[in-house]
């Protein structure tokens, strides 16, 4: 990716386990295309470019990755259509994919109306918003110090609205910041209350 941050090595999506594709393309938007790949383990690997050669990757608690595979046996793994029939404005195209050993399955979709899909695309924008929000932390850390704080609060926000995912990724970020006395104090304070709250897990 743009920004390679400094985080523990998790284990490669794993190829030969169940895993899940998913990408939005929405040109115009900010940013125009993600992607993410999750397999059962819970390792998982976001992208905003189809050829990027250095994604993010991640590690989801079981309770999550649980959730997620759920929802996909409930859509039958993606082996019918999921678009709603109603006409409705774009909101970016959306490819579910599912993959296990010789049984694969795919849907595109804009909208959907199905409670399950719709449940499933929040938890893919929950994680493409926590990885956009480390990016971005990682950047002004990197920068811009006097806008740390602002970058804090919108990780802040994620949490406190419970839409933080795989929130052990901002550790390493969040203790470089508390120990680094170059950060407004208001920084390095916000970064070591919210790590604490992570591992503590509030």
């Amino acid at each position: 990716m743009k920004w390679v941050l400094a985080l523990a090595v998790f284990p490669l999506v794993a190829a030969d386990a169940p895993h899940l594709f998913y990408s939005k393309s929405f040109p115009g938007s900010a940013p125009p295309y993600v992607e993410i790949l999750l397999d059962r383990s819970g390792s998982g690997e976001y992208k905003e470019a189809p050829n990027d050669d250095q994604p993010l990757k991640f590690q989801l608690a079981d309770a999550d990755i649980n959730e997620i595979f759920a929802l996909v046996d409930k859509l039958g793994r993606f082996n019918r259509p999921l678009e709603a029939p109603a006409k409705v404005a774009f909101m970016g195209m959306k490819t579910y994919r599912f993959e296990n050993g010789s049984e694969k399955h795919e849907v595109k979709f804009n909208f959907s109306e199905d409670a399950d899909a719709r449940l499933l695309q929040d938890w893919f924008e929950r994680i493409a918003e926590s990885e956009q929000h480390l990016i971005y932390l990682e950047r002004e850390a990197k920068y811009d110090k006097l806008g740390v704080n602002r970058a804090l609060l919108l990780v802040q926000s994620l949490y406190d609205h419970k839409r933080l995912v795989a929130a052990q990724q901002f550790l390493p970020m969040l203790d470089r910041i508390a120990k680094n006395e170059t950060y407004m104090h208001m920084s390095r304070e916000r970064a070591a209350g919210l790590a604490d709250a992570i591992r503590a897990g509030k």
